[in-house]
Protein backbone atom coordinates (compact mmCIF):
# COMPACT_ATOMS: atom_id res chain seq x y z
CA UNK A 1 0.00 0.00 0.00
CA UNK A 2 1.26 3.41 -0.58
CA UNK A 3 2.53 5.82 2.07
CA UNK A 4 0.31 8.52 3.13
CA UNK A 5 1.76 12.07 4.62
CA UNK A 6 -0.14 15.03 5.73
CA UNK A 7 0.95 18.19 4.11
CA UNK A 8 -1.27 20.73 5.02
CA UNK A 9 -3.53 22.07 7.98
CA UNK A 10 -5.76 24.82 8.38
CA UNK A 11 -7.90 25.78 11.98
CA UNK A 12 -10.83 27.62 13.08
CA UNK A 13 -10.36 27.25 16.91
CA UNK A 14 -11.26 28.66 19.76
CA UNK A 15 -7.13 28.85 20.22
CA UNK A 16 -7.21 30.33 16.71
CA UNK A 17 -6.80 30.09 13.18
CA UNK A 18 -3.33 30.87 12.60
CA UNK A 19 -0.81 27.94 13.02
CA UNK A 20 1.35 30.08 15.81
CA UNK A 21 -1.32 31.30 17.77
CA UNK A 22 -2.34 27.42 18.28
CA UNK A 23 0.91 25.94 19.05
CA UNK A 24 1.79 29.21 21.22
CA UNK A 25 -1.68 27.78 22.91
CA UNK A 26 -1.23 24.18 22.85
CA UNK A 27 2.61 25.36 24.34
CA UNK A 28 1.66 27.43 27.25
CA UNK A 29 -1.24 25.20 28.21
CA UNK A 30 -3.81 28.45 27.56
CA UNK A 31 -7.28 27.95 26.91
CA UNK A 32 -9.70 29.36 25.52
CA UNK A 33 -12.82 29.46 27.31
CA UNK A 34 -14.59 31.93 28.54
CA UNK A 35 -17.79 32.73 31.04
CA UNK A 36 -20.15 32.75 28.10
CA UNK A 37 -23.18 35.21 28.50
CA UNK A 38 -25.67 33.60 26.00
CA UNK A 39 -25.32 30.78 28.37
CA UNK A 40 -24.44 31.93 32.18
CA UNK A 41 -27.11 34.78 31.66
CA UNK A 42 -30.16 32.51 30.69
CA UNK A 43 -31.69 31.42 33.91
CA UNK A 44 -32.89 27.98 32.06
CA UNK A 45 -29.58 26.79 31.07
CA UNK A 46 -27.54 25.13 33.28
CA UNK A 47 -24.21 26.29 31.84
CA UNK A 48 -21.66 29.06 32.07
CA UNK A 49 -18.78 28.38 30.25
CA UNK A 50 -18.24 27.82 26.29
CA UNK A 51 -14.96 28.16 23.93
CA UNK A 52 -16.05 30.85 21.36
CA UNK A 53 -14.67 31.00 18.34
CA UNK A 54 -12.61 34.58 17.52
CA UNK A 55 -13.76 36.50 14.74
CA UNK A 56 -16.95 34.57 14.36
CA UNK A 57 -20.31 35.52 15.31
CA UNK A 58 -23.08 33.45 13.91
CA UNK A 59 -25.82 33.52 16.54
CA UNK A 60 -28.55 34.57 13.87
CA UNK A 61 -30.09 32.08 11.90
CA UNK A 62 -30.08 34.37 8.77
CA UNK A 63 -26.59 34.26 7.48
CA UNK A 64 -26.75 37.80 6.14
CA UNK A 65 -26.20 38.83 9.94
CA UNK A 66 -23.46 36.64 10.21
CA UNK A 67 -19.52 38.27 11.08
CA UNK A 68 -16.83 36.18 10.08
CA UNK A 69 -12.68 37.32 9.31
CA UNK A 70 -12.23 39.13 5.29
CA UNK A 71 -10.86 36.67 3.03
CA UNK A 72 -13.66 34.98 1.13
CA UNK A 73 -16.62 36.44 -0.49
CA UNK A 74 -19.94 34.55 -0.59
CA UNK A 75 -22.46 35.17 -3.42
CA UNK A 76 -25.50 35.43 -1.73
CA UNK A 77 -27.63 31.88 -2.67
CA UNK A 78 -23.80 30.42 -1.65
CA UNK A 79 -24.18 32.29 1.51
CA UNK A 80 -28.15 31.25 1.90
CA UNK A 81 -27.22 27.68 1.74
CA UNK A 82 -25.11 27.77 4.57
CA UNK A 83 -24.79 26.66 8.11
CA UNK A 84 -22.34 27.93 10.84
CA UNK A 85 -20.41 24.83 10.13
CA UNK A 86 -19.77 24.79 6.70
CA UNK A 87 -18.60 28.49 6.98
CA UNK A 88 -16.18 27.54 9.17
CA UNK A 89 -15.35 25.09 7.05
CA UNK A 90 -14.72 27.30 4.12
CA UNK A 91 -12.19 28.92 6.23
CA UNK A 92 -10.40 25.49 7.39
CA UNK A 93 -10.11 23.99 3.99
CA UNK A 94 -9.05 27.89 2.11
CA UNK A 95 -5.81 27.41 4.54
CA UNK A 96 -5.27 24.07 4.82
CA UNK A 97 -5.19 24.36 0.60
CA UNK A 98 -2.94 27.62 1.44
CA UNK A 99 -0.53 25.51 3.72
CA UNK A 100 -0.39 22.46 1.57
CA UNK A 101 0.98 24.79 -1.50
CA UNK A 102 -2.38 23.64 -3.51
CA UNK A 103 -3.67 25.83 -6.62
CA UNK A 104 -7.31 25.76 -7.14
CA UNK A 105 -6.51 23.14 -10.41
CA UNK A 106 -5.13 20.72 -8.27
CA UNK A 107 -8.57 20.88 -6.04
CA UNK A 108 -10.55 20.20 -8.49
CA UNK A 109 -8.14 17.33 -10.41
CA UNK A 110 -10.61 14.06 -10.11
CA UNK A 111 -7.44 12.38 -8.20
CA UNK A 112 -8.93 14.53 -5.61
CA UNK A 113 -11.33 14.00 -3.09
CA UNK A 114 -13.20 15.06 0.28
CA UNK A 115 -14.19 13.74 3.39
CA UNK A 116 -16.41 15.61 5.36
CA UNK A 117 -17.46 15.21 8.98
CA UNK A 118 -20.12 16.73 11.07
CA UNK A 119 -23.69 16.02 12.95
CA UNK A 120 -25.53 18.53 10.79
CA UNK A 121 -26.67 21.97 11.84
CA UNK A 122 -29.25 21.97 14.76
CA UNK A 123 -29.79 25.55 14.62
CA UNK A 124 -30.76 25.79 11.07
CA UNK A 125 -32.71 22.36 11.01
CA UNK A 126 -34.73 23.64 13.86
CA UNK A 127 -35.25 27.18 11.76
CA UNK A 128 -36.17 26.19 8.80
CA UNK A 129 -38.67 23.64 10.02
CA UNK A 130 -40.28 25.79 12.52
CA UNK A 131 -40.71 28.30 9.50
CA UNK A 132 -42.13 25.28 7.67
CA UNK A 133 -44.85 25.13 10.01
CA UNK A 134 -45.50 28.79 10.80
CA UNK A 135 -46.05 29.62 6.69
CA UNK A 136 -46.15 26.64 4.76
CA UNK A 137 -43.36 24.93 2.70
CA UNK A 138 -43.69 27.39 -0.62
CA UNK A 139 -42.15 30.63 1.75
CA UNK A 140 -39.55 29.04 2.75
CA UNK A 141 -35.92 28.73 1.49
CA UNK A 142 -35.63 26.00 -0.83
CA UNK A 143 -31.53 25.90 0.59
CA UNK A 144 -32.95 25.03 3.96
CA UNK A 145 -32.09 21.51 3.49
CA UNK A 146 -28.78 22.03 1.83
CA UNK A 147 -28.07 24.50 5.11
CA UNK A 148 -29.27 21.92 7.90
CA UNK A 149 -28.12 18.28 7.15
CA UNK A 150 -25.54 16.13 7.92
CA UNK A 151 -23.93 16.40 4.08
CA UNK A 152 -24.08 20.38 4.39
CA UNK A 153 -20.15 20.16 4.33
CA UNK A 154 -19.49 18.30 1.16
CA UNK A 155 -22.19 19.86 -0.60
CA UNK A 156 -20.89 23.17 -0.06
CA UNK A 157 -17.15 22.08 -0.24
CA UNK A 158 -17.51 19.98 -3.28
CA UNK A 159 -19.52 22.72 -5.18
CA UNK A 160 -17.48 26.01 -4.01
CA UNK A 161 -13.74 24.09 -4.87
CA UNK A 162 -14.85 22.27 -8.05
CA UNK A 163 -14.52 18.72 -6.18
CA UNK A 164 -14.53 15.65 -8.97
CA UNK A 165 -13.15 12.91 -6.56
CA UNK A 166 -14.43 10.56 -3.67
CA UNK A 167 -17.11 12.54 -1.45
CA UNK A 168 -18.18 11.71 1.37
CA UNK A 169 -19.80 12.68 4.83
CA UNK A 170 -19.09 10.26 8.49
CA UNK A 171 -21.57 10.73 10.77
CA UNK A 172 -20.64 8.63 14.00
CA UNK A 173 -20.77 11.67 16.45
CA UNK A 174 -17.69 12.41 18.55
CA UNK A 175 -15.59 9.76 16.19
CA UNK A 176 -17.26 10.94 12.90
CA UNK A 177 -13.99 13.45 12.06
CA UNK A 178 -11.77 10.23 12.54
CA UNK A 179 -13.75 7.68 10.64
CA UNK A 180 -13.02 11.02 8.09
CA UNK A 181 -9.37 10.80 8.78
CA UNK A 182 -9.31 7.18 8.65
CA UNK A 183 -10.98 6.42 5.46
CA UNK A 184 -9.27 9.08 3.36
CA UNK A 185 -6.35 7.31 4.32
CA UNK A 186 -7.29 4.26 2.78
CA UNK A 187 -8.46 6.05 -0.23
CA UNK A 188 -4.96 6.92 -1.12
CA UNK A 189 -2.90 3.47 0.36
CA UNK A 190 -5.27 1.59 -2.02
CA UNK A 191 -4.93 3.78 -5.03
CA UNK A 192 -8.40 5.06 -5.43
CA UNK A 193 -7.28 8.80 -5.02
CA UNK A 194 -3.75 10.96 -5.12
CA UNK A 195 -5.10 13.12 -2.40
CA UNK A 196 -7.74 13.66 -0.01
CA UNK A 197 -9.27 17.00 1.75
CA UNK A 198 -10.41 15.98 4.91
CA UNK A 199 -13.11 18.38 7.11
CA UNK A 200 -14.75 18.12 10.63
CA UNK A 201 -16.64 21.49 12.07
CA UNK A 202 -19.84 21.82 14.17
CA UNK A 203 -22.20 24.60 14.49
CA UNK A 204 -20.99 26.80 18.13
CA UNK A 205 -24.92 27.39 18.67
CA UNK A 206 -27.27 26.52 21.81
CA UNK A 207 -28.88 23.91 19.65
CA UNK A 208 -25.39 21.90 19.05
CA UNK A 209 -24.39 22.63 22.67
CA UNK A 210 -26.68 22.69 25.25
CA UNK A 211 -29.13 19.51 24.70
CA UNK A 212 -26.02 17.81 26.10
CA UNK A 213 -26.96 19.24 29.25
CA UNK A 214 -29.73 17.02 29.58
CA UNK A 215 -27.78 13.93 29.16
CA UNK A 216 -25.88 15.96 32.96
CA UNK A 217 -22.18 15.55 30.96
CA UNK A 218 -21.75 19.47 31.09
CA UNK A 219 -20.14 21.39 33.52
CA UNK A 220 -21.90 23.80 35.79
CA UNK A 221 -19.13 25.09 36.75
CA UNK A 222 -18.85 29.13 36.15
CA UNK A 223 -15.06 28.86 36.26
CA UNK A 224 -13.49 28.77 32.52
CA UNK A 225 -9.91 28.34 34.13
CA UNK A 226 -11.01 24.78 35.63
CA UNK A 227 -14.46 23.99 34.11
CA UNK A 228 -12.70 21.23 31.95
CA UNK A 229 -10.46 19.16 33.76
CA UNK A 230 -9.81 15.44 31.97
CA UNK A 231 -7.83 13.00 34.53
CA UNK A 232 -9.03 15.21 37.31
CA UNK A 233 -10.46 13.91 40.16
CA UNK A 234 -12.72 16.39 40.72
CA UNK A 235 -14.10 16.89 37.12
CA UNK A 236 -17.70 17.51 36.58
CA UNK A 237 -18.13 17.41 32.91
CA UNK A 238 -17.02 18.90 29.31
CA UNK A 239 -17.21 22.39 28.10
CA UNK A 240 -18.86 22.90 24.56
CA UNK A 241 -17.04 23.93 21.44
CA UNK A 242 -17.35 24.56 17.80
CA UNK A 243 -15.32 25.64 14.87
CA UNK A 244 -13.67 23.71 11.67
CA UNK A 245 -10.12 22.29 11.28
CA UNK A 246 -8.99 20.48 7.35
CA UNK A 247 -6.33 18.32 6.60
CA UNK A 248 -4.92 17.20 3.58
CA UNK A 249 -3.95 13.97 3.10
CA UNK A 250 -1.36 13.46 0.14
CA UNK A 251 0.17 10.12 -1.45
CA UNK A 252 3.79 10.57 -0.42
CA UNK A 253 5.08 10.03 -4.39
CA UNK A 254 2.41 13.03 -5.43
CA UNK A 255 3.65 15.03 -2.72
CA UNK A 256 7.11 14.72 -2.71
CA UNK A 257 6.67 15.00 -6.53
CA UNK A 258 5.82 19.05 -6.00
CA UNK A 259 8.29 19.25 -3.31
CA UNK A 260 5.53 19.55 -0.22
CA UNK A 261 6.41 20.03 2.86
CA UNK A 262 4.81 17.11 5.40
CA UNK A 263 3.71 17.68 8.38
CA UNK A 264 3.97 13.65 9.58
CA UNK A 265 3.09 10.31 8.15
CA UNK A 266 -0.38 8.43 8.33
CA UNK A 267 0.76 5.20 9.91
CA UNK A 268 -2.51 3.96 10.10
CA UNK A 269 -5.69 3.24 12.02
CA UNK A 270 -7.90 1.17 13.99
CA UNK A 271 -11.79 1.28 14.88
CA UNK A 272 -13.85 -0.86 17.03
CA UNK A 273 -17.00 -0.79 18.76
CA UNK A 274 -17.91 -1.31 22.46
CA UNK A 275 -21.54 -3.19 21.77
CA UNK A 276 -22.70 -2.00 24.98
CA UNK A 277 -24.98 1.59 25.38
CA UNK A 278 -26.46 3.79 23.38
CA UNK A 279 -24.94 6.44 24.85
CA UNK A 280 -21.90 5.39 27.22
CA UNK A 281 -18.77 3.94 26.73
CA UNK A 282 -18.09 0.82 27.71
CA UNK A 283 -16.54 0.91 31.58
CA UNK A 284 -13.76 -1.10 31.31
CA UNK A 285 -13.03 0.82 27.40
CA UNK A 286 -12.33 -2.61 25.62
CA UNK A 287 -13.55 -0.90 22.51
CA UNK A 288 -11.04 1.46 22.84
CA UNK A 289 -8.71 -1.06 23.93
CA UNK A 290 -9.19 -2.94 20.45
CA UNK A 291 -9.20 0.00 18.44
CA UNK A 292 -5.78 1.11 19.93
CA UNK A 293 -4.43 -2.70 19.03
CA UNK A 294 -5.55 -2.39 15.53
CA UNK A 295 -3.96 0.50 14.94
CA UNK A 296 -0.94 -0.39 16.30
CA UNK A 297 -0.94 -3.43 13.78
CA UNK A 298 -1.19 -1.99 11.31
CA UNK A 299 1.12 1.09 12.14
CA UNK A 300 3.55 -2.24 12.81
CA UNK A 301 4.75 -0.76 16.26
CA UNK A 302 4.69 -2.34 19.76
CA UNK A 303 3.21 -0.54 22.53
CA UNK A 304 6.89 0.59 23.73
CA UNK A 305 7.42 2.31 20.27
CA UNK A 306 4.74 4.87 21.04
CA UNK A 307 6.13 8.52 22.18
CA UNK A 308 2.67 9.98 22.69
CA UNK A 309 -1.50 9.72 23.21
CA UNK A 310 -3.77 12.53 22.65
CA UNK A 311 -6.52 11.08 24.95
CA UNK A 312 -10.32 11.48 23.75
CA UNK A 313 -10.71 12.05 27.27
CA UNK A 314 -13.75 15.09 28.01
CA UNK A 315 -13.71 15.79 31.33
CA UNK A 316 -16.98 13.45 32.39
CA UNK A 317 -16.71 11.25 35.04
CA UNK A 318 -17.42 8.43 33.50
CA UNK A 319 -15.63 8.52 30.46
CA UNK A 320 -11.77 9.63 31.57
CA UNK A 321 -12.36 6.33 33.58
CA UNK A 322 -13.29 4.43 30.99
CA UNK A 323 -10.34 5.55 28.76
CA UNK A 324 -7.84 5.51 31.84
CA UNK A 325 -8.58 1.33 31.64
CA UNK A 326 -8.32 0.62 28.39
CA UNK A 327 -4.67 2.27 27.89
CA UNK A 328 -3.75 -0.34 31.42
CA UNK A 329 -4.91 -2.85 28.91
CA UNK A 330 -2.62 -2.11 26.16
CA UNK A 331 0.49 0.25 27.88
CA UNK A 332 1.95 -2.17 30.33
CA UNK A 333 5.65 -1.79 30.38
CA UNK A 334 5.65 0.56 32.90
CA UNK A 335 9.46 2.03 32.30
CA UNK A 336 8.12 2.90 28.22
CA UNK A 337 4.73 4.22 29.17
CA UNK A 338 3.51 7.15 26.47
CA UNK A 339 3.33 10.12 27.59
CA UNK A 340 -0.26 11.41 27.85
CA UNK A 341 -2.66 14.31 27.52
CA UNK A 342 -6.36 15.47 26.45
CA UNK A 343 -6.07 18.94 24.72
CA UNK A 344 -9.83 18.99 25.11
CA UNK A 345 -8.37 20.93 28.99
CA UNK A 346 -7.59 24.02 26.27
CA UNK A 347 -10.53 23.36 24.29
CA UNK A 348 -13.33 21.62 25.90
CA UNK A 349 -15.11 19.53 23.48
CA UNK A 350 -15.71 20.03 19.86
CA UNK A 351 -18.09 16.80 19.30
CA UNK A 352 -17.51 15.21 15.52
CA UNK A 353 -14.75 18.25 14.95
CA UNK A 354 -12.58 16.53 18.11
CA UNK A 355 -11.11 14.13 16.48
CA UNK A 356 -9.25 15.95 13.41
CA UNK A 357 -9.01 18.90 15.55
CA UNK A 358 -6.70 16.63 17.87
CA UNK A 359 -5.03 14.85 15.12
CA UNK A 360 -3.83 18.64 13.30
CA UNK A 361 -2.65 19.35 16.71
CA UNK A 362 -0.71 16.18 16.82
CA UNK A 363 0.83 17.12 13.27
CA UNK A 364 1.41 20.51 14.52
CA UNK A 365 3.50 19.28 17.72
CA UNK A 366 5.27 16.82 15.55
CA UNK A 367 6.56 19.19 12.68
CA UNK A 368 6.87 22.58 15.59
CA UNK A 369 8.90 20.46 18.24
CA UNK A 370 6.51 20.29 21.33
CA UNK A 371 4.44 17.97 23.20
CA UNK A 372 1.05 19.71 24.63
CA UNK A 373 0.23 18.88 28.35
CA UNK A 374 -2.50 18.55 30.07
CA UNK A 375 -3.82 21.48 31.77
CA UNK A 376 -5.78 21.94 35.01
CA UNK A 377 -4.92 18.69 37.03
CA UNK A 378 -4.82 19.91 40.85
CA UNK A 379 -5.77 16.14 41.87
CA UNK A 380 -5.53 13.05 39.29
CA UNK A 381 -7.75 10.58 39.11
CA UNK A 382 -6.65 7.28 41.02
CA UNK A 383 -7.72 5.78 37.25
CA UNK A 384 -4.88 7.65 35.52
CA UNK A 385 -2.43 6.44 38.72
CA UNK A 386 0.59 5.01 37.19
CA UNK A 387 -0.05 6.13 33.66
CA UNK A 388 2.53 8.84 32.39
CA UNK A 389 -0.21 11.78 32.10
CA UNK A 390 1.48 14.73 31.09
CA UNK A 391 1.00 17.88 33.02
CA UNK A 392 2.93 20.34 31.27
CA UNK A 393 4.42 20.72 27.43
CA UNK A 394 7.57 19.22 26.52
CA UNK A 395 9.33 21.06 24.50
CA UNK A 396 10.18 18.05 21.81
CA UNK A 397 8.28 16.77 19.27
CA UNK A 398 7.00 12.99 19.35
CA UNK A 399 8.16 10.52 17.47
CA UNK A 400 5.32 7.87 16.90
CA UNK A 401 1.69 9.22 18.28
CA UNK A 402 -1.60 7.69 18.62
CA UNK A 403 -4.72 9.79 18.93
CA UNK A 404 -7.96 8.65 20.35
CA UNK A 405 -11.71 9.26 19.47
CA UNK A 406 -14.72 7.51 20.98
CA UNK A 407 -18.28 8.24 20.14
CA UNK A 408 -22.06 7.12 21.14
CA UNK A 409 -22.65 3.75 20.33
CA UNK A 410 -19.42 2.85 21.47
CA UNK A 411 -17.64 3.69 18.28
CA UNK A 412 -13.87 4.22 18.55
CA UNK A 413 -11.27 5.22 16.20
CA UNK A 414 -7.42 5.76 16.81
CA UNK A 415 -4.87 7.44 14.64
CA UNK A 416 -1.54 6.81 14.61
CA UNK A 417 1.41 9.38 13.07
CA UNK A 418 4.84 8.81 12.80
CA UNK A 419 7.20 11.68 11.39
CA UNK A 420 9.02 12.16 8.13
Amino acid sequence: MRPVVATGIGFVTCLGREKSAVADALRDLRHGMVRYPLFADNERIPVNVAAPLPGFDTTSTDPEDWSYPEGIRFRLEQLKGLSPNALYAHFALRDAAADAGLSLEELSDERTGLYTASSGSAAMTHHHLARMKKVGPMRCSPMGIVASIAGTLNFNLAAAYGIRGSTCGMVSACASSGHALGMACDEIRLGRQDRMLVVGAEDFTEETLVPFSTMRVLSPSPDPDTASRPFDRNRDGFVGTGGAVAVVLEAAEVAEKRNAEGYARFAGWGQASDGYHVAASHPDGIGLARAMKLALDVAGWWPTEVDYINAHATSTPTGDVSECRALHKIFTEKEAYPEISSTKALTGHALSLSSIMEAAFCLLGMKEGFTPGSAHISELDKEAEGLAILHKSKPAAPRNVLTNSSGFGGTNVVLAFSSL
